[in-house]
């Protein structure tokens, strides 16, 4: 088992101290003890090492004795993941986070049946930060998984147009994710469309053939991560 990492914005300095909101759950709801080690990250690349000199209910205080940094991972993944319904949201968040999605792009699809006002858009983009931020710790990621504002279907093709390798899932796609190659370099954008499916407007919008997971049908929240999983290991896994 790992050490249990926590945010840290500022790293500089022999002694860190971790409080606030971080400090009080790694204090008391992790109960981390004094002679414990943790590690402490930017999310950025950055990270400290050291045991934990004193513990209150307000945080911790550490003596640094490791630092470090960890290169931004390339190609890079980012996946366009279609507004889902309910829990199925933060199943995906947390999965694509853990399996080292680098960027998250919420996207109201034609069939995400997502009312778009500000209140609502406002509250769904906190919840899948806050979702990303804590799978980045479980996970213990030095640079943790960023979630974009909600886009449209016109934002989406753009990304798509710039990308090193598009890959739009489609269950009726003739073209099989395993026959692609992944680039050493650029951005590898991943689409995921709504539980009914990319409407016959959103991929002509995008302008590339779409592919095909396999036989079965994965649901939204399932989907994307099976498909980087598949292209990581072609990839930043070898």
């Amino acid at each position: 088992m790992g050490l249990a990492v926590f945010y840290l914005p500022d790293l500089s300095g022999s002694e860190l101290v971790l409080d606030g909101g971080e400090g009080r759950h790694a204090a008391v709801v992790r109960r981390i003890a004094p002679g414990e080690r943790i590690r402490l990250t930017d999310g950025r690349g950055s990270f400290a090492e050291g045991s934990v000199t004193a513990a209150s209910k307000t945080g911790l205080t550490v003596a640094v004795d490791h630092r470090g940094e960890v290169a931004p991972a390339s190609p890079r993944l980012v996946v366009v993941q279609a507004l889902p319904k309910g829990e199925r949201a933060e199943l995906a968040v947390e999965m694509l986070t853990e399996v080292g999605a680098d960027v998250v792009v919420p996207w109201n699809a034609e069939r995400s049946q997502f009312r778009a006002n500000p209140e609502r858009v406002a509250k769904t983009l906190t919840k899948w930060q806050a979702w990303a931020f804590e799978a980045s710790k479980q996970s213990r990621r030095s640079w943790f998984c960023e979630v974009a504002p909600i886009a449209s279907t016109a934002e989406v093709a753009e990304l798509v147009g710039t990308a090193g390798l598009a890959v739009v899932l489609h269950e009726e796609a003739k073209v099989p994710l395993a026959s692609l190659e992944v680039p050493a370099e650029g951005d590898v954008v991943i689409v995921v469309g709504p539980e009914g499916g990319i409407s016959p407007a959103e991929l002509e919008a995008f302008e590339v053939d779409p592919v095909r997971l396999g036989d079965s049908v994965l649901r939204t929240s399932t989907a994307g991560v099976a498909a980087a999983a598949a292209l990581l290991a072609r990839s930043r896994w070898t």
